[in-house]
């Protein structure tokens, strides 16, 4: 998950506050330093963290704070507002100019991760707005970020204006704006060159393509786990070009999460996209309050039910919710539940999502690698029908025939049936949750169903 230390860091200090009944300002003040910690070891720039640690502070200490029935829920209520405004606050959309096509220049460093996030965003225009874009290869430095554009553009049957290496790319950019007007695209996005620094000639360059477009949007793709340099990255072209946007690529790995914390205060610009994994359909628009939510712990479920809306069949659904309340799951249905899930990102995404899941027992222990999932279908596959449905009968010889069946081995069998087990524990809570709060049996749900 993304900000994955930062989060642990911030649940872990606000939990010791969320439960008191008094709240004292020495309280707010040594959360506050934790805080500081927190967000500087996760590679926030420091001006930022100064800043939101005073606002904070200032807020958090006030008399409707402390001396409210709950403070301790107060004073998380303020670092989640504070938090979100850090991130700019709402969300920032892709601009749509008032006659077509909007212009999209894509900009950045080389190894940024481009030209792989011009294809998606083409792709989600089509997929989310509708929207007819031209992918355009401006980027003639690199002779393989051209192929890797039409390739990305076969995948995707969809256009891609390319004239070569042998052609300037202001000479590209221009033919490829006479192009889209005739086919009317409503979108162009130029694919433009990236150095592994800032220089003087590719800005040139760039200044010169923005002033032929006149492009609607700037978008500035930056790699999150470049930390403070992508901070750096983003003034310098800024500066130069005016930046309209960024897009934080990586922003699924093992990154600090500091360079999206900082890059909206540092150069006023909002995050508009974050690429969320590898595939053309892992790029997320930037929700800076759903962001501020999951890495304080409180989940996403605005996130899970657009994507579930997406890959999830709703009628399929709805026959394991009833399954689930009479914790009568077969292994069936827990191969078939893995898949749809699977659909919607990588299984830990999707689980921080979900409101209070890090304190839910038994939820850690489930760990289910994306690549896994072909030895988990071979393995169901190779039980008998009354093994999927009672898994108490699978005894050791049971267990070595499924394992000599499915080409895997006996401990992975084994770990299977344990994970298994550990799902059943978690729906039962799960439902256990809901019902104490007073909804009538029927009404549980989880919240991608």
């Amino acid at each position: 998950m993304a900000f994955e230390g930062l989060a642990e860091r911030l649940q872990g200090t606000l939990n010791k506050i969320r439960g008191k009944g008094k709240v004292s300002e020495a309280d707010v003040k040594e959360m506050m330093r934790e805080v500081r910690l927190a967000l500087l070891e996760a590679d926030v720039n420091f001006k930022v963290v100064k800043q939101f640690i005073s606002s904070v502070k200032e807020r958090a200490v006030g008399q409707e704070v402390l001396e409210s029935l709950t403070p301790g829920q107060q004073v998380i209520k303020v670092v989640n507002e504070e938090l979100t405004s850090l991130m700019g606050g709402e969300q920032s959309k892709i601009a749509v100019a008032s006659k077509p096509p909007t212009v999209v220049m894509m900009v950045g460093l080389q190894g940024a991760g481009k030209t792989t996030t011009t294809g998606k965003l083409a792709n989600h225009l089509r997929k989310k707005h509708n929207r007819k874009p031209l992918m355009v290869a401006a980027d003639i430095y690199r002779p393989a970020a051209i192929k890797q554009l039409e390739t990305l553009g076969k995948q995707l049957d969809m256009p891609v204006f390319s004239m070569g290496d042998q052609v300037s790319p202001v000479e590209i950019a221009k033919n490829a704006m006479e192009k889209a007007k005739e086919e009317h695209h409503d979108y162009v996005l130029i694919d433009t060159a990236g150095r592994l620094h800032v220089d003087e000639e590719l800005m040139g360059e760039l200044e010169e393509i923005k002033a032929l477009t006149s492009p609607d949007e700037i978008l500035l793709v930056v790699d999150a786990m470049t930390g403070q340099d992508a901070v750096n990255v983003a003034e310098s072209f800024n500066e130069r070009l005016g930046i309209t946007g960024v897009v934080l690529t990586k922003l699924d790995g093992d990154t600090r999460g500091g360079a999206a914390l900082s890059i909206r205060s540092v150069t006023d610009t909002p995050i508009k996209f974050a690429g969320m994994g590898e595939k053309v359909d892992a790029l997320e628009p930037f929700h800076p309050d759903r962001m501020a939510s999951r890495i304080l712990g409180m989940g996403d479920v605005l996130t899970l039910i657009e994507k579930a809306q997406t890959n999830v069949d709703e009628k399929k659904a709805r026959e394991l919710e009833k399954k689930m309340l009479s914790n009568d799951i077969t292994f069936d249905d827990f191969l078939e539940q893995l898949n749809q899930v699977k659909s919607m990102g990588p299984l830990d995404e999707i689980l921080s999502m979900m409101p209070g899941a890090g304190k839910m027992k038994g939820l850690k222990n489930i760990q289910v690698d994306d690549k896994q999932l072909g030895h988990i279908e071979a393995i169901v596959q190779s039980m008998t029908k009354a093994e999927k449905e009672d898994p108490s009968i699978l005894n050791a010889s049971r267990r070595r025939r499924i394992a000599k069946g499915s080409g895997t081995s006996i401990q992975e069998v084994n770990r299977l049936i344990k994970q298994f087990g550990e799902m059943k524990k978690m729906m039962k809570q799960m439902a256990g949750m809901q019902k104490g709060k007073g909804k009538k049996k029927g009404g549980f749900k989880l919240p991608f169903m």
